[in-house]
């Protein structure tokens, strides 16, 4: 089961009525978007939001089928939940009535065997596996910005200042060594074996011979970044072979990420390439970004090579608090 909340009690906060459209209207849940049957909800009614990317199983929501055998993931007959358009109007998400009395939050993800759905691996990122994500590491994963609204806009009362950077469409690659001296190189969530061939994730670490030079450094870290190229995603930047793009690094010493100015110096001194950043210190008052849609906004754009991008991500300089918006544009373009 996933360790990821994707579904939980929410509360209706908005409901606005789609043109030329008789049966069915939209319903705001903190920073998404859902259309469902005209009258469902009103404001302030408690319901189930269950996020995109969602396999939700068949019997919880069997119209997702359209009238086709359902499909099957990790053993359960479901559909993933994608970004559509329905007149015009995006949807995110799926609503469901709430049964029961819960607190708003509360998570429903296992309750209603929900599962974070994941690609298929390409064989070169699979791997040997020496074991698990390593306890001392951080697995980097900004939270979209639908779903912290508030914390959104406390950073824009209180000016927070943010390096902006290009979401670039890879997979998640993490090298690092530990407080007990350990060299590990890591997919999203296990640490791989060192001595293999043909594994990109390792074969990239030689490449730029991240042990030698992390040690050079005389400290524990780790390295994030999105690791792009042949055989990964669609490869949309068009990169020869593959490359590695560093978007944080985490210190276990101290249990945080470092600062955008330390990162930008370990970057260079261990001749490192990093996510575009499209400004490297800047508020969202300065942005003129106040709200949830002026942020999905602020998202479309060119990439590094490609005409347009999946997003960008959000980093406030000291390394506290990060987030991503990921264009909306992207997402119905890439079925996401």
């Amino acid at each position: 089961m996933t360790d990821r909340k994707m579904a939980w009690i929410a509360k209706i906060d908005e409901v606005s009525p789609i043109p030329n459209a008789d049966s069915i209207e939209a319903y705001r849940v903190g920073g998404w978007w859902v259309v469902d049957k005209k009258s469902a909800y009103k404001v302030n009614d408690i319901c189930v939001y269950v996020s995109v990317d969602s396999w939700v199983p068949t019997e919880l929501a069997p119209f997702l089928t359209k009238g086709s055998e359902p499909r099957e993931y990790n053993g359960v007959k479901g559909e993933r939940l994608r970004t559509v358009r329905l007149r015009n109007t995006l949807s995110q998400g799926l609503l469901i009535p709430a049964l029961g009395t819960f607190s708003e939050g509360t998570d429903m993800t296992e309750a209603l065997g929900i599962q974070k759905w994941e690609a298929p691996v390409p064989a070169q990122l699979a791997g040997q596996v020496r074991g698990m994500f390593p306890s001392w590491g951080k697995r980097t994963d900004a939270e979209r910005c639908q779903n912290i609204t508030t914390e959104i806009t406390e950073a824009y009362n209180n000016d927070v200042k943010f390096e902006v950077t290009i979401k670039l469409d890879g997979t998640s690659m993490s090298a690092g060594i530990g407080p007990d001296g350990e060299f590990h190189v890591c997919s999203r969530n296990l640490s791989l074996k060192l001595d293999q061939i043909g594994n990109t994730y390792v074969d990239v670490a030689k490449m730029y011979n991240l042990e030698d030079k992390m040690r050079s450094l005389g400290r524990p870290l780790m390295i994030s970044g999105e690791c792009l190229g042949e055989g990964i995603q669609k490869n949309q930047e068009k990169i020869k072979g593959h490359d590695f793009y560093v978007f944080n690094i985490w210190d276990p010493v101290r249990g945080e990420y470092i600062s955008s100015e330390e990162r930008m110096i370990i970057v260079r001194e261990l001749g490192l390439k990093h996510a575009p950043v499209i400004h490297d210190s800047v508020t969202l008052r300065d942005l003129g970004l106040e709200t949830v849609e002026q942020i999905l906004k602020f998202a479309e754009g060119p990439s590094l090579n490609a005409a347009s991008r999946e997003g960008v991500v959000f980093k406030s300089i000291d390394g506290s608090f990060m987030f991503k918006a990921v264009s909306n544009s992207w997402l119905i373009k890439h079925g996401e």
